[in-house]
């Protein structure tokens, strides 16, 4: 049976098999054995799926959203209005136990349909937010403590995710807890710029070094193997994106204040937002961690193209300020190329 792959893959085995058969790693028929295993497939209908699933839900939305302004229905929602907010919470937790179980059971007996499944689950979700929502609304005794229905959230995902293996609601869980983190210290702080004299960006700067050095504590028990790779992707974009933030905006909580200094006055947070992404990439090679070396490059770039702009745009003629954007992004394709090239040799040469 042939292996079905992509067009790109299919030209990179094409060319590694070519230059075996140069080196004379492969004899001729050999080669054209290999050749002949794999076949270029017609359609990525796996991908057609995917992305069918989420523009559905989207297209769902829509829907509802224009149903929801129509006069009868506007009307029937005035009366909904009336609803106990307990009743609206009972019937949400209701449906979301509904999907999930639904969700669950298609799992073990149509584990092929891969991104229908998680569609149900995700909607599953969404009721939960709701089920949480009224049901705060309930207990609400004016305080404005909303904080605590997010810290509540990350609770019930959590334990869903564990129960259902879904990395799908554990992402729910960490998205969860930033959201109850940046809102519990806005609420203790009553709204002000700053909390213990950090702004926003460099609250969660701690926020993501906290969520990544969990990942490192709990990397060897089990019960966290499936939700590994996720948390860890996750708290390293709190981290750079916040980070990338800082850069431009420093430590300043209100943007009118931001507004009146040098932009040049911020370059220290730049080079401690460089110097971090610096220290993740070459941790990242050195221990083969290719999520922290791709972080680390990617967000070094981004915040060296970032101070680029911020320092010569105002200052420099556009098209030199575009030639050397050419010429800088010429000579790191150059040179990825070199370096794609040697591991592919030595790659080759192992073999």
């Amino acid at each position: 049976m042939k292996l079905h792959i992509d067009q790109q893959e299919s030209e990179l085995l094409n060319n590694a098999i070519k230059h075996w058969e140069k080196d004379g790693l492969v004899n001729k028929e050999q080669a054209e054995s290999l050749r002949n295993s794999y076949e270029v497939k017609g359609f990525d209908w796996m991908r057609l799926a995917k992305y069918s699933f989420w523009v559905a839900l989207i297209c769902g939305g829509a829907s509802l959203a224009f149903l929801i302004v129509n006069d009868a229905v506007v009307n029937w929602l005035k009366n909904l209005y009336y609803t106990p907010d307990v009743i609206i919470s009972i019937v949400s937790g209701v449906c979301a136990a509904f999907l999930f179980y639904l969700g669950r059971r298609r799992e073990r007996l149509m584990p092929e349909k891969v991104f229908s499944n998680e569609a149900i689950i995700f909607t599953g979700v969404l009721f939960t937010a709701s089920c949480i929502a009224y049901l705060g609304k309930t207990f609400d005794n004016g305080s404005g403590n909303f904080p605590l229905l997010f810290l509540l959230s990350v609770f019930v995902y959590g334990f869903l995710a564990w129960q259902m293996d879904s990395r799908l609601i554990w992402l729910f869980a960490l998205v969860s807890l930033g959201s109850w983190f940046g809102t519990a210290t806005g609420y203790h702080t009553h709204w002000t710029d700053y909390f213990f004299g950090m702004n926003y960006p460099l609250r969660f700067v701690l926020f993501g070094v906290v969520l990544v050095s969990a990942c490192f504590v709990l990397r060897k028990r089990s019960w966290f193997a499936l939700f590994d790779d996720l948390t860890y992707v996750v708290g390293m974009l709190y981290l750079f994106l916040s980070l990338w933030l800082l850069s431009i905006f420093g430590n300043y909580g209100n943007i009118d204040h931001w507004m009146h200094i040098s932009q040049i006055t911020l370059f220290y947070w730049g080079i401690i937002a460089a110097a971090v992404a610096g220290g993740f990439l070459l941790y990242g090679l050195k221990s083969n961690d290719a999520i922290a070396r791709e972080f680390g490059i990617t967000f070094l770039i981004i915040f060296l193209y970032t101070k680029y702009f911020e320092y010569f745009w105002d200052h420099t003629n556009k098209t030199l300020f575009f030639g050397i954007l050419a010429i800088s992004f010429w000579l790191i394709g150059r040179k990825a190329e070199k370096i794609w090239n040697l591991k592919s040799r030595r790659t080759a040469t192992d073999s």
